[in-house]
């Protein structure tokens, strides 16, 4: 469990859980995106039916679907400055949770680098190839210098 996780959610903030079952439920929704190709609004729209979204923070479901596809071309060129293939090599599923990643380090500075590292590990663990958190994790590390400068070197120096 990530430390963002372990903390008491503050005042108005879903709880870190609601956190990752939106991004759980991101990553299947852009994976879906990716390989059907509908729209954004029926793919929300389906995953909203289908599931109990009592417990995820809609928002950020909502944000995170529509932020990604929104962002793609920045997103995509930020994985292209460390990947070693091609984007659409990746696989579907790595690619969802790198882009999410992705787009958390740029848009969401709300949200610690190491957290969203961490996160990206633990959805590509889920819904993944065998190792392929371990791509999505030297991925999102490389991405995260470049991203977040300030708060990894003030990480780093605090060790």
């Amino acid at each position: 469990m990530s430390d963002f996780e372990q903390q008491p959610p503050a005042a108005g903030r879903p709880k870190a859980s609601a956190r990752r079952k939106a991004r759980s439920m991101a990553v299947q929704a852009l994976y879906s995106w990716q390989i059907a190709g509908m729209p954004l609004s029926d793919i929300e729209a389906q995953f909203r039916t289908d599931n109990d979204f009592s417990k995820v923070d809609g928002a950020y479901f909502h944000e995170l679907l529509t932020g990604v596809p929104r962002n793609l071309t920045e997103l995509d060129g930020y994985l292209d400055s460390v990947l070693d293939r091609p984007v659409k090599d990746i696989d579907p599923i790595e690619l969802a949770v790198l882009r999410i990643g992705v787009y958390e380090l740029s848009k969401r500075i709300d949200v610690p680098y190491k957290v969203v590292i961490n996160e990206g590990i633990e959805m590509a663990k889920i819904f993944g190839a065998t190792d392929g958190h371990k791509y999505v994790n030297g991925i999102l590390d490389k991405l995260a210098p470049r991203l977040r400068s300030v708060e990894v070197n003030a990480s780093r120096r605090g060790r």
